[in-house]
């Protein structure tokens, strides 16, 4: 059985930081792409980052390109998400995602596996 659990989140100031962690079970984490999609209150989920089967290849949404982070360690089977200078907008429930592609990609549909999510909260 696939599980994501997602880690980290929480109530932070901005301009403050948090670092999600995503630990992967059930699947051959090292073959697949990692994701992170984020969904605020009120609107639909959207793409934030992603990485490939070997962590060389990463990608950004523009909103949050300079100050997200996306890694990966594949012994651990854990997928990370260093945010920094946070911004209320970042205001979301953070999802991961696995895709058996490995490809990068910030398509959903793309995606096999998705995790609980875990709630980041961004106060002015």
């Amino acid at each position: 059985q696939v599980q994501l659990v997602e880690s980290g989140g929480g109530l932070v100031q901005a301009g403050g930081s948090l670092r999600l962690s995503c630990a992967a079970s059930g699947l051959a984490f090292s073959s697949y792409a990692m994701g992170w999609f984020r969904q605020a209150p009120g609107k639909e989920r959207e793409f934030a980052a992603a990485i490939n089967w070997r962590g060389g290849s990463t990608y950004y949404t523009d909103s949050v390109k300079g100050r997200f982070t996306i890694s990966r360690d594949n012994a651990k089977k854990t997928v990370y998400l260093q945010m920094n200078s946070l911004k209320p907008e970042d205001t979301a429930v953070y999802f991961c995602a696995a895709d058996r592609l490995g490809a990068v990609t910030s398509l959903s549909y793309d995606y096999d596996y998705w995790g609980q999510g875990t709630q980041v909260t961004v106060s002015s």
